[in-house]
């Protein structure tokens, strides 16, 4: 089980023209485009500062033998064969792409209006429709045993692997192994789901040939991690083998199993775009602020016109963009999306599909498109200046985290401006004004 940002289903390989793309503005609104591009869905922030290719081509080959050898009496308490363990790690070399994929993952790359349209385009939700429509007997099943809503299901399919087109063909012994040698910040997380890895293998769930996912060892159509397969999926097709690379009735019960045991409020929504009255206090949009449905509206908020306010329970208020671009009251349900893949990006665009695939409408407040988020390193200088002028934004490492976005809110305060926290091209423009070269 992964705890704090890291992710519990990780997402299929995609390829870096993708993100350039992206950046483009490929997809740059929610309509998308009638063709998207045939990859895979978000990816979770991994690590940051990780080694260059130069380092996996000639340093981590050299090291590997030895941490093969390491690894093996760790596989064997597991249950592993010797016969096993020579069959996969024999001659195992590292992937010498993996670093330049974690280093630009689309969360942190790309808009969050690009993401959305990418995920939430046209193309994947009519491909979505009809999966709900050919799967119409096995997702009622899932539901009426997991309790969790087909249409999520569905759209956590859709957004990890593109309803099974692109489930990531890299091996997961290589990948995983090549990241607990490389990725400094976390090793001994790598190298346990790598252990966990052998052991599936040893189970007979799936061969060591058909072991493959995303450059992270994300698995199957809907891309768990070895330890959350582990822990939760499911044979649900009977064949005596949890299959999520080949079945869909074991990918989707697995899905919603996993989304049960992380809490699912059957009969609730994930969430609900609202519009903010003016003069609205924006340290309610602060993290750990939940009220009721009801509180919400006694201070003004309401729904877009024409629109529900769907069974939600304790929610909280998130500004993906920033007060100029959209809101939206988010519950129970949208955190057990979170613990799939801890990103606000990721849960959303989940949460709107599931929506659009069910026939509800598109976001309706628009993106602030003239203010895109900042690139690794203008966060970096972001960072360092904010601290410097005395609001504490933590460790300048590029990760937008708790702390930076504190000090954001502040230092937005002292100004006079908006304090939501948004770190925009503007935010930072203002930012150098106030601090010099």
């Amino acid at each position: 089980m992964m705890t704090g940002t890291e992710p519990i289903a990780h997402r299929p390989r995609w390829k870096v023209r993708a993100v350039a793309l992206l950046l483009a503005g490929a997809c740059s609104s929610v309509a998308a485009p009638a063709q998207e591009m045939v990859d895979a869905g978000p990816f979770q922030p991994v690590s940051l500062n990780t080694p260059t290719r130069p380092v996996v081509a000639d340093d981590l080959r050299a090291k590997m033998p030895a941490f093969v050898a390491a690894l093996r009496p760790d596989a064997v308490k597991r249950g592993v064969s010797q016969e096993l363990l020579d069959r996969v790690l024999s001659g195992l070399e590292p992937d010498p792409e993996i670093f330049d994929l974690l280093e630009n993952q689309p969360e942190h790359v790309a808009t969050p209006w690009g993401y959305m349209g990418r995920l939430v385009s046209d193309l994947r939700i009519h491909n979505g429709r009809k999966q709900l429509a050919d799967h119409a007997a096995i997702l009622a099943a899932i539901e009426d045993r997991y309790g969790v809503d087909r249409h999520v299901v569905v759209a956590v399919w859709g957004v990890e692997s593109s309803y099974g087109a692109s489930p990531g063909n890299r091996s997961v012994i290589r990948s995983l192994a090549t990241l607990a040698l490389g990725d400094s910040r976390r090793p001994q997380f790598w190298r346990s789901e790598l252990l966990t890895a052998l052991a599936i293998l040893q189970r007979g769930d799936v061969s060591p040939e058909r072991m493959t996912g995303s450059w992270a060892g994300a698995m199957g159509h809907t891309q768990f991690m070895p330890t959350s397969f582990m822990a939760h999926a499911a044979d649900f097709d009977g064949d005596g083998r949890r299959d999520i690379w080949n079945s869909a009735p074991d990918a989707l019960a697995s899905t919603a199993n996993y989304l049960k045991a992380a809490g699912w409020t059957p009969g609730d929504a994930f969430g609900v775009e609202v519009v903010l009255p003016a003069g609205f206090d924006l340290d309610l949009t602060a993290p750990g602020v939940a009220k009721s449905t009801a509180e919400w509206r006694a201070l003004g908020l309401t729904a877009p016109s024409g629109r529900d306010w769907p069974s939600l329970g304790s929610t909280s208020l998130i500004l993906p963009a920033g007060v100029r671009g959209p809101a939206f009251l988010v519950g129970q349900n949208f955190r057990a999306i979170l613990k799939y893949n801890n990103a606000t990006a990721y849960a959303l665009a989940v949460g709107h599909l599931a929506d659009r695939l069910a026939g509800r409408q598109a976001i309706a407040g628009a993106w602030p498109t003239d203010d895109p988020p900042l690139g690794k390193p203008e966060r970096l200088e972001l960072q360092r200046r904010l601290t410097a002028l005395g609001f504490d934004a933590g460790p300048a490492d590029g990760v937008m985290g708790s702390a930076t976005r504190a000090a954001i809110r502040a230092w937005q305060k002292k100004q006079g401006l908006d304090a939501d926290g948004w770190a925009g091209e503007r935010l930072l423009g203002q930012v150098r004004k106030t601090s010099g070269p």
